[in-house]
């Protein structure tokens, strides 16, 4: 025998010992101690066995809480003992290869069904004794007037003496008669009772429908109803019984009497309510759980109104982690508890159930809403009921929160539904910062996704060649002729169309696709450029290729550059590389020097979009440019001619001297008007592009550009 085995053998043996112990202590057990024990003793082994066993199997809680019945403990404090003494000893079980977590809940569901088999096997055993006893009584009381008085006297032994209370009255709901059980139990004495009416013993815990089951009971519909039923004692105090009503017939057949047998269950009651509470409850937070968040969701949507609406706020605490690992897991389970008093107290006062959905994200549930404007009210009260330091300890700790908050209607709504909805939406107020809610927006969802299919389809799309080229020229304002053209790429979606930079090239770079992409877009920018030179007898346009940030920290771009150059055969001098004012700024080290090798192999550089971003003009001085773009937004504001400049005039102005007194030329972009074209000539401007020369077009339209200039 190994040593787990032995220490598992070992438990065992001192768990029955101790289990004999505590049931002797509550109980009469009709057997010897030794035959006790090896009794307990099997029980324990088969709960060990199912903690840590595979697969897992509750049920056999549930047969070990009959087979404690069928052993004639039936003492419900001896089944409280029992459950307090299992909870305590099975997490001492060695060798399990389980997480305290699952093992916790194993054991959870494990003592619950050792309470449900107990529960079940002594009130199946209750309702054999009933049933026994109800027959001899029925029998006894039909024949009344019939039988002996040998039988009389049986009869009135059997309903005097019996443990349990009987009750008989008349279809009007008079009560002829109960025993001194029955009078006991609810603390009348027999006269008293039998001075009420059944409709007396009505109580509010009472089932929904009870009284109209017991109405369709006297009228003979059928012969017996059985539940739980509560009862108020002559005190005010609550007892809790298993209640039988059994319908006696006269010799027609008819409704006669009722005769009602019950057992008092509060004991069990109340343990079945504290094990509910626990299982539908946290029990570190005391809120209630996701089980029972779940169950309110779905009535809620179950409702049949047609205009009924419900909202959910989900949140997370910012920066729990931190805490956890600064100050320590203690600390940050006691900052827990005092979030969910705030939360649940912000939520009881408007009428809303708060939960814990697990570690540090709770849930507030607005049922019957009257429009997202409630729920988001609710949401920045849940934030506000936050901003207050907690006093945690020697700590007062200050946390924040972010909130998903879902508003919708409940006809065509489901659980899983909203709470994805929640869980996006949380996402959403999480990364825009701390301390933040943010609202469901279906719009926003559906563009996401359609952004996600798009970033799927990206790298199959550049396998089956479906992107191409467009050119926009770029026209020298001294000689209005076409000396470059700028490349841009588009995506001919299959499904959606032709589709512009801006819907896809920012996920090529979140994918990393930019670089392949890129290397595309070289390739075959620099093959038409040769197609023009070939066409026009060497006076063909430069081209102009953008270069991604993520392409000019590649180790791979000098060669990248010059492959394309050398299997097109373009000479370098015809190729433009155009990098924006952010990324030539974080162009040092090696991305800088590959930038000085292509511009000493003559490939010209332009700076993007000039003016937009923070350049260090001492910085810029060093780089190997040639050109500066200017800004379409600057461009936007320049007057007609004659009238006086404004700041973006004043602006152009100056770039452009700056631009002359770095030895660069300088192309304006976004030129959409001929005022706008001239006060740029006027200016000093070297060349332009934009709408008012030319669109991005076909490279045939752009030949037919060239042939016409």
């Amino acid at each position: 025998m190994d040593s787990a085995a032995a220490g598992a053998n070992g438990w065992v043996e001192e768990l029955s010992r101790r289990w004999a112990e505590v049931v002797r202590g509550h109980t009469f057990v009709p057997m010897s101690p030794e035959d006790a024990q090896r009794l307990l003793a099997h029980l324990a082994r088969r709960l060990a066995d199912v903690l840590v066993g595979e697969p897992f199997d509750p049920a056999v809680g549930h047969a070990v809480g009959s087979a404690l019945v069928e052993a004639h403990i039936t003492e419900p404090a001896a089944l409280e003992a029992t459950l307090t003494l299992l909870c305590r000893a099975l997490p001492g079980l060695g060798g399990a290869p389980l997480q305290m977590t699952s093992r916790g809940e194993r054991m959870a569901e494990v003592l619950a069904a050792v309470a449900a088999g107990y529960a079940h096997a002594l009130r199946e055993r209750t309702l054999a004794e009933q049933e026994r006893l109800g027959k001899a009584i029925i029998r006894a009381y039909a024949q009344l007037e019939r039988e002996s008085r040998e039988s009389e006297a049986r009869f009135r032994a059997i309903f005097a003496g019996a443990a349990i209370g009987i009750g008989i009255a008349d279809t009007g709901g008079r009560i002829v008669q109960v025993n001194q059980t029955f009078a006991d139990l609810l603390g009348y004495s027999v006269e008293e009772m039998c001075q009420r009416n059944v409709m007396d013993l009505m109580h509010p815990e009472d089932e929904p429908g009870m009284w109209d089951r017991y109405s369709e009971l006297i009228r003979g519909e059928f012969d017996h109803i059985r539940m739980e039923k509560a009862y108020a004692r002559k005190n005010g105090a609550l007892v809790w019984t298993d209640l039988t009503v059994s319908l006696i017939r006269d010799e027609a057949g008819l409704p006669r009497y009722t005769v009602a047998m019950l057992d008092d269950i509060t004991d069990r009651y109340r343990l079945q309510q504290r094990l509910r509470y626990q299982a539908s409850h946290d029990p570190l937070t005391l809120l209630p759980n996701r089980t029972l968040f779940a169950d309110r969701l779905a009535r809620a949507l179950a409702s049949d109104e047609p205009d009924a609406r419900i909202g959910v706020c989900y949140l997370d605490l910012d920066g729990f982690k931190h805490i956890n690992d600064s100050l320590g897991h203690d600390v940050g389970d006691q900052l827990l508890i005092q979030v969910a008093r705030r939360l649940d107290d912000c939520a009881t006062v408007r009428g809303h159930l708060a939960a814990r959905m697990g570690g540090d994200e709770f849930v507030v549930l607005v049922e019957r809403s009257t429009g997202s404007d409630e729920v988001v009210d609710v949401a920045q009260a849940t934030l506000a009921a936050l901003n207050d330091p907690l006093p945690v300890g020697p700590h007062r700790l200050r946390v924040s929160a972010s909130v998903g908050v879902v508003e919708r209607p409940v006809q065509g709504s489901t659980p899983a539904e909203i709470m994805k909805a929640a869980d996006v939406t949380l996402y959403w107020a999480k990364s825009g910062g701390r301390g933040r809610w943010a609202l469901y927006d279906p719009q926003r969802v559906a563009a996401e996704a359609a952004r996600f299919e798009l970033s799927a389809a990206l790298p199959h799309a550049l396998d089956r060649g479906e992107f191409t080229l467009v050119y926009q020229p770029i026209v020298g304002l001294g000689d209005a002729r076409v000396h470059g053209v700028e490349a841009l790429v588009r995506w001919r979606h299959p499904k959606l169309g032709l589709l512009t930079p801006d819907r896809f090239i920012g996920l090529a770079e979140e994918t990393g696709l930019i670089v392949p992409l890129g290397r595309f877009v070289l390739q075959q920018a620099c093959e038409q450029a040769v197609v023009w030179q070939e066409r026009f007898n060497g006076d063909g346009p430069f081209v102009s290729v953008n270069l991604a940030a993520a392409q000019t920290q590649e180790p791979s771009l000098v060669g990248d550059v010059q492959r394309a150059l050398q299997t097109a055969g373009l000479p370098p001098e015809m190729l433009q590389l155009e990098l924006t004012e952010t990324a030539a700024m974080a162009t040092a080290g090696a991305p800088l020097q590959a930038l000085r090798t292509l511009a000493a192999d003559g490939v010209r550089v332009a700076i993007d979009d000039f003016g937009t971003g923070y350049s260090n003009l001492a910085y810029l001085s060093t780089l190997p440019v040639h050109v500066l773009k200017l800004a379409g937004p600057f461009i936007a504001g320049l007057r007609e001619p004659g009238l006086p400049g404004g700041i973006d005039e004043r602006i152009v102005d100056a770039l452009i001297r700056l631009a002359h007194a770095l030895e660069l030329t300088v192309t304006a972009e976004g030129v959409e008007t001929r005022a706008q074209a001239d006060r740029l000539k006027a200016l000093g401007c070297d060349a332009v592009q934009g709408y008012y020369f030319a669109r991005p077009q076909e490279p045939d339209q752009i030949s037919k550009m060239l042939n016409e200039s």
